[in-house]
């Protein structure tokens, strides 16, 4: 069972969101939040695995809730912006996944399922565009980490391809091997990097100039 926290300063949407999340068989509701700060101490005292976290809200933001439950339970960013600034920074925080307001309500299920389960998580619809904006941030004068060292050649070019937003099918694909070897290359990869997800890898990637927007 995914327990699920929902962080938003609009009750309407607490409400619409927790009525959803809660009519599915594999997940429970275990309650929510007005601001960060209640998110905060809400997520430390209700132990969720995953946390919807608006990004602009009173008292505390979504980014300083993120940042104070680093290594807590995932969170999952949703924003009514596309390419928010805050949004940026919440998965260089520490967020496990980035979701707009306005997605299907099938695409919120899914996203909760997919960051439970320990994958990262960009939206679809905004992919290429947060891609160029990691570009275009002055964060690029980070030192290469040793550890991309012990990464194997055909590693690195997994994480190039999970930084370009593709997809384990499409990794597969385009390296002519099998999805499940996708899967344990990613899982190294984490290991190696001590990354908790693929969304911190993303941000790592081309942060540390292993992957240039463009390429």
């Amino acid at each position: 069972m995914i327990k699920v926290l929902i962080a938003d300063d609009q009750a309407m949407v607490r409400q619409g969101f927790g009525a959803l999340l809660a009519a599915q068989p594999d997940m429970l509701v275990v309650g929510d939040a007005a601001n960060g700060a209640e998110a905060v101490t809400a997520a430390r005292t209700l132990a969720p695995d995953v946390v919807l976290m608006d990004v602009r809200m009173p008292i505390m933001d979504g980014l300083e809730a993120t940042r104070r439950l680093a290594g807590g339970p995932r969170v999952l960013i949703l924003t009514t912006f596309d390419l928010d600034d805050y949004v940026y920074e919440a998965l260089r925080a520490g967020a496990s996944g980035f979701l707009l307001k306005d997605a299907p309500a099938n695409a919120l299920v899914d996203a909760v399922r997919v960051v439970a389960a320990g994958e990262g998580l960009l939206a679809p619809s905004v992919t290429r565009r947060l891609i160029a904006e990691f570009a275009a941030r002055p964060h690029r004068n980070r030192p290469r980490p040793v550890q991309l060292n012990a990464l194997t050649p055909r590693e690195t070019d997994v994480l190039r391809l999970i930084a370009r937003g593709r997809s384990n099918q499409e990794i597969a694909a385009d390296l002519v091997v099998a999805e499940q070897t996708v899967k344990t290359h990613i899982g190294k990869i984490l290991a190696k990097l001590d990354l908790r997800d693929r969304a911190q890898a993303v941000v790592l990637a081309y942060e540390t100039g292993l992957v240039a927007a463009g390429e």
